[in-house]
């Protein structure tokens, strides 16, 4: 037989130049006469991208921070803003670009934190810690405590790094790696931050305390009801937020444990008020977890007088949300003329404000 067709097929997997692809080529040749010549070259590149992209949804949280993170149910719902990142590889390091806006202090204050997230996300991976990354976090979420900041960067970094590597990452590790990532943040989270940035919507949240699966469930609500985000613009420390109230928890808890019932028995008729869209009660049980909020030292001056001056102007309810110390309040405001009458007001005394919605079931 005087020609012989041989296919050689050579894989290049992560070829990183200006884009990164994955190369395949086949060389063609025919043998004659002892020789053999090249006939033909076939290429093709398979799933071209410039970087590794992801996105992590901000939160509020309605019912139950500081309470879920020692088991108590909590509701949590993603806002329309999101946190993105871009990661591709580097020659060495761990070099990050935040560009997120911020309130003052923040990203400096972050900043060691957010560099051992990042180590954290990489074991939770099973990826070299050695490895070179270049990341770039951005995205329509301020960086305000008590949006989920933090967890909404390390899910949308932990989806960068697993595109920019060709990982095949379901949502449920995401959240587990974010969930591993927060500690750096929030030293025993609640995973209630992370569990909102990974799906999105409104959900009934309940740690489970013996380290098995968390109880969430997705809630729907008749329509989307617009809410305000007042920022004090005091960066907190989640962190020592959390572990303060772990500690006079375990020294006072004839004081502690009827608080943490309450807060409980809030949350389920919380639950019930959103399923039923009654507003009034939902607005009524928000100040009453605030209340609850100010016995167990979490809140502030800043985030009292926010919350003061939305019930002031009409606003259903508002409360702090997220670890308290500083950061951020949510108020209730039903309908575009509520909302705007509170966002102005808050506005209005020089105070960082976002309009935004909750029950959203796609952003």
């Amino acid at each position: 037989m005087p020609y012989q067709v041989i296919g050689v097929w050579l894989d290049l997997p992560n070829i990183t130049f200006a884009l990164q692809f994955k190369l395949k080529i086949v060389f063609f040749t025919y043998k004659r006469k002892e020789c053999f010549y090249l006939v033909g070259v076939i290429a093709t590149f398979q799933g071209a991208t410039v970087m590794g992209k992801g996105s992590g949804y901000g939160k509020v949280i309605l019912f139950g921070e500081h309470f879920v993170v020692h088991g108590g149910p909590g509701i949590v719902s993603a806002i329309d803003s999101t946190t993105d990142a871009e990661v591709k590889k580097a020659l060495k390091g761990i070099n990050v670009k935040d560009e997120r806006k911020t309130a003052k202090g923040y990203s400096e204050e972050k900043r060691l934190q957010q560099i051992e997230s990042i180590e954290r996300m990489l074991k939770a991976m099973g990826i070299d810690p050695k490895t070179g990354l270049d990341i770039w976090v951005g995205g329509t979420l301020p960086g305000f405590s008590g949006l989920g900041a933090s967890a909404a960067s390390s899910v949308a970094i932990a989806r960068a790094i697993a595109q920019e590597l060709s990982m095949q990452i379901s949502d449920e590790k995401i959240n587990q790696i974010a969930y591993e990532a927060e500690k750096a943040y929030a030293g025993n989270p609640s995973g209630i931050d992370n569990t909102a940035a990974t799906y999105g919507g409104l959900m009934w949240f309940k740690k489970d305390m013996a380290g098995g699966p968390d109880k969430i469930e997705k809630l729907h609500l008749r329509r989307p009801i617009e809410m305000v985000i007042g920022s004090t613009g005091k960066v907190a420390n989640t962190k020592v937020m959390v572990e303060g109230v772990a500690e006079r928890k375990k020294k006072n808890p004839a004081k502690y444990d009827p608080i943490f019932k309450q807060a409980e028995n809030v949350a389920y008729a919380g639950r019930k008020a959103l399923e039923n869209y009654d507003l009034k009660k939902i607005g009524e049980l928000m100040n009453e977890n605030h209340r609850l909020l100010q016995e167990i030292g979490v809140s502030s001056k800043e985030l009292d007088m926010l919350v003061d001056l939305a019930q002031k102007q009409g606003a259903f309810g508002a409360k702090l949300t997220g670890g308290g110390g500083g950061g951020c309040m949510v108020a209730l405001t039903p309908g575009k003329e509520l909302q705007g009458k509170v966002l102005s007001a808050i506005k209005g005394l020089g105070f960082e404000v976002l309009s935004t919605k909750i029950g959203v079931e796609k952003y």
